[in-house]
């Protein structure tokens, strides 16, 4: 059973920093897009970072210039490190994953459990 495990939000002042992580947990043959989405109080669940398999990183107008999206693909291991933070940034934070586990040919979707980031101003 394949799942996503997600961690480093946590509570910090507007102008702070924060690191995210997501890994699979599981046997995984192959890895294609992952990405960082978030959902704020009484909104709808938004994009913020695309890493695509072999392609270019894209981001959320709203976290450009602050917000970095990579990977390590010998771990398989995405990152998303959030610089100047803003009070609009609080939000749970969502990996989503494109992959092919071991027990499969199908490409399957899956979602992290979510991390809070809370940021204060």
């Amino acid at each position: 059973q394949v799942q996503l495990v997600e961690s480093g939000g946590g509570l910090v002042q507007a102008g702070g920093s924060l690191r995210l992580s997501c890994a699979p947990s599981g046997s995984i043959f192959s890895i294609n897009a992952m990405d960082w989405y978030r959902q704020a109080p009484g909104k709808q669940r938004e994009l913020v970072a695309v890493s695509p398999s072999g392609g270019t990183t894209t981001y959320a107008d709203s976290v450009k210039g602050r917000f970095t999206i990579s990977r390590d693909n010998a771990e398989n291991t995405l990152y998303l490190q959030m610089d100047s933070l803003k009070p609009e940034d609080t939000a749970v934070y969502y990996c989503h994953a494109i992959l092919r586990p071991y027990s499969t040919s199908a490409w399957l979707t899956y979602w992290g459990q979510g991390t809070q980031v809370t940021v204060s101003s």
